[in-house]
């Protein structure tokens, strides 16, 4: 079971960055009306969904999932904030669904990210050889 956490892990935050897009590139009321309070309708929400579209995937890609953990670490920080400065914990009366599932994004891609450290880049190697 140990062996299929990463997995089930990087499964579960590629479905929350997936099904969101439908939202996204459907122009729905509610994502228009978040990215036009941040300023960033409509590039913003396009280019976020595809960057979205792309983590999802390179999450699902055992050799890139080192990256696909950092870039939505980095997107859905970012949410995170605007949510904190900008738009308030509650966006359109929705409970504060939306931050949640943020927070909890977030968390799930730092655990990722620690999961496959041994992966990235240049720091990798020097975090393997390292007893913790």
């Amino acid at each position: 079971m140990k062996k299929y956490i990463p997995l089930i892990l990087r499964i579960a935050v590629a479905i929350i960055l997936i099904q969101t897009l439908r939202f996204k590139f459907s122009a729905h009321p509610d994502s228009v009306y978040i990215f036009t309070k941040v300023g960033l309708e409509p590039y913003g929400r396009i280019g976020i969904g595809i960057a979205e579209l792309i983590a999802g995937i390179l999450l699902l890609i055992p050799r890139t999932v080192w990256l696909g953990a950092v870039l939505t670490l980095g997107i859905i920080g970012g949410a995170i904030m605007m949510h904190l400065t900008q738009l308030g914990i509650e966006v359109n009366n929705d409970g504060g669904v939306l931050f949640t599932t943020a927070i909890i994004t977030f968390v799930l891609s730092g655990i990722i990210l620690y999961i496959y450290r041994r992966d990235l880049p240049l720091i990798g190697k020097k975090l393997s050889s390292t007893r913790h």
